[in-house]
């Protein structure tokens, strides 16, 4: 029997909740991929805990990050594109291990015309997606690259900690940009006295 987190308990109906209590929880390792573009989706994620990362890829395998998905939500763009019975065009890959219950992509649509809480589910992720992708397009097109790194860093730094676990390949992918950038801008904020490099972390010297 699955455990349904509070927030979902307060939103969604009791029939809702016994559906989803039914349904199978799987857990994760990191970097288990969940979903591959050009496939077709199957279950919609929803995270109970761990982090999943929604990237998008072009033909030479560069990789953008679009969003991340939290516990207590689940990926839009599955959703959408089982609707609409699509193929993905994204890959979902879990950062951390992570526990996700499996739902299976039949019940998206059932459950919209059934039950209003999970009607304001989707619409509360649409709108917190939308605002990231926004965010994104702003980014690219506003945004030098030193700045969007400088952002990202505050980002992944967790309250109490000087040092993020990260490398310069994944920063670069995140930014949908060449490792090498992100290594000269990274060396360029260490000469500034501001980080220190260390072997697969940054050590935050100073506020960003």
């Amino acid at each position: 029997m699955i455990s349904i987190p509070k927030h979902l308990k307060s939103i969604f109906e009791q029939e809702l909740l016994k559906e989803l209590s039914e349904l199978e929880i799987v857990r994760f390792s990191a970097n288990s991929t969940l979903l591959r573009s050009g496939s077709y989706i199957k279950v919609i994620p929803i995270v109970l805990k761990g982090k999943i990362k929604v990237i998008r890829k072009d033909n030479s395998e560069k990789e953008i990050l679009l969003y991340h998905i939290e516990p207590n939500e689940s990926c839009i763009l599955s959703i959408t594109s089982s609707i609409n019975n699509k193929k993905s065009k994204v890959d979902a890959i879990t950062e951390e291990d992570s526990d996700i219950i499996l739902v299976p992509a039949s019940k998206v649509k059932e459950w919209m015309e059934k039950y209003s809480g999970w009607r304001k589910f989707l619409m509360s992720l649409y709108h917190e997606r939308l605002t990231e992708l926004l965010g994104i397009v702003d980014e690219v097109a506003f945004k030098n690259m030193d700045f969007r790194l400088i952002e990202r860093l505050k980002e992944k730094q967790k309250p109490n900690s000087q040092e993020i676990e990260i490398t310069h390949q994944k920063l670069a992918d995140e930014l949908g940009t060449a490792r090498e950038v992100v290594s000269r801008l990274l060396k360029k904020l260490e000469n500034d006295g501001k980080i220190k490099l260390l072997r697969g972390k940054i050590k935050i010297i100073t506020p960003l």
